[in-house]
């Protein structure tokens, strides 16, 4: 019977087993990890991480040292205009063929057993017998089965939550940089297309120490929101020639992203959910920062010792990662339904929001005063026009 089993060694994985390790030390080689691949092994991301996810890191001791695009800052096209903001250092661009392998190897060397190679074929709880692991290279049983596994969650599957109703598609290519980019230190965002819910991205990176340019199309997939349904990979391939690049010439690669929803189940038996597997932010598939700030609670969680795994789901509930996943849930709903025009001309006529969207993106002190205030212009400009369409 193996204490802990963490299916998958993505950032909520790895940093999963860094966090239970740090907070019981006695768990040193009685938790394993299963990856499927074996590092380093490549994962299509737009790799943004927030300075608030290596913050956390840091303070598990674990630096990740790898190539990095620094970002100052965020740029913000829509339909109403363009608005740009730069607090100051707010994260860096990572490649996750080496954040993941680097943050595993410190997991590794903190005492975590990783299992490469290994295919998670089905999951099965056994209520207070643990669980049982069915992998390609045999069978194991475990006290508890911590799903970092992603979208196509085995874990999830067993614990019946369902594939959930705010999933995304993504597209995203690497390139040179081109004479209309934005400045190299932010992070560009273009939502201009309001037939499409979601938005295109320019993003800097690092690729075998030559600065390109990540660029991709996020598409949320949601009730009310108001989609052509054209495909993500066509309206990247046209955004491109629209830069002067030839699509031809570039290698897409495409993956599909999961949002929080409230009220899908993360925790029965002996089973629990992290990271992605539970749900990222739906308005701009974050997901990096989350998964470690969902590994930090989760490691800390397990190394308590609960009674129960199924009191994960109310800690996690009261945790400051569900609530903002919470807002960034209505958000959505928000953003991509009827009321996108104005949310748009909020954020245009109200920079100082983008701005403090920045600090929380880093984890930066900002004044509460000056974010209620935004807030209250936002409301007030939605609310106004709420009216006007029903005078309309």
């Amino acid at each position: 019977m193996i204490d802990v089993v963490i299916v998958g060694a993505g950032p909520a994985g790895s940093t999963t087993a860094l966090s239970l390790l740090r907070h019981d030390p006695s768990m040193v080689g009685r938790v394993v990890v299963l990856e499927r691949a074996r590092f380093p092994r490549e994962k299509p991301c737009a790799g943004a991480i927030g300075e608030r996810g290596d913050k956390l890191l840091r303070e598990l001791g674990a630096d990740v040292v790898v190539p990095s695009a620094p970002v100052d800052g965020i740029s913000f096209r829509c339909g109403e205009g363009e608005v740009r903001a730069s607090p100051g250092r707010i994260g860096r661009v990572v490649r996750r063929l080496e954040f993941d392998h680097a943050l595993a190897r410190i997991a590794v060397a903190r005492g975590a057993d990783l299992r490469e190679g290994v295919r998670v074929e089905a999951v099965r709880d056994d209520g207070d017998g643990g669980a049982v692991v069915e992998t390609s290279v045999g069978s194991l049983r475990a006290r508890v089965v911590v799903g970092c596994d992603g979208v196509g969650s085995a874990v999830r599957k067993a614990l019946g939550a369902g594939v959930g109703t705010l999933r995304a598609q993504v597209v995203e290519v690497d390139t040179q940089p081109v004479p209309g980019d934005v400045e190299r230190n932010l992070l560009h965002f273009d939502a201009s297309d309001r037939a499409l819910a979601g938005y295109a991205w320019d993003f800097p990176t690092v690729v075998g120490g030559r600065e390109l340019v990540c660029r991709g199309v996020y598409r949320l997939r949601t009730e009310g929101a108001r989609d052509g349904g054209e495909d993500v990979a066509t309206l990247l391939d046209a955004r491109l020639r629209a830069l002067g690049i030839d699509p031809s010439r570039c290698t897409n690669k495409r993956y599909a992203e999961r949002g929080f929803e409230p009220a899908s189940a993360v925790a029965r038996g002996s089973l629990m959910l992290v990271g992605e597997a539970a749900g990222i932010d739906p308005v701009t598939g974050e997901g990096i920062a989350q998964a470690i700030e969902y590994g930090v609670l989760a490691g800390r969680f397990l190394a308590s010792g609960p009674s129960s795994v199924d009191a994960w789901a109310d800690v996690l509930a009261r945790s400051r990662l569900a609530r903002d996943l919470r807002i960034r849930t209505r958000f959505a709903h928000l953003f991509y339904g009827p009321e996108r025009r104005s949310v748009e001309r909020f954020f245009t006529h109200a920079p100082d929001a983008l701005h403090v969207g920045c600090q929380h993106f880093a984890a930066q002190g900002y004044d509460w005063l000056y974010l209620g205030e935004a807030i209250a212009r936002g409301a007030a400009m939605i609310a106004a026009h709420r009216v006007s369409r029903v005078l309309d």
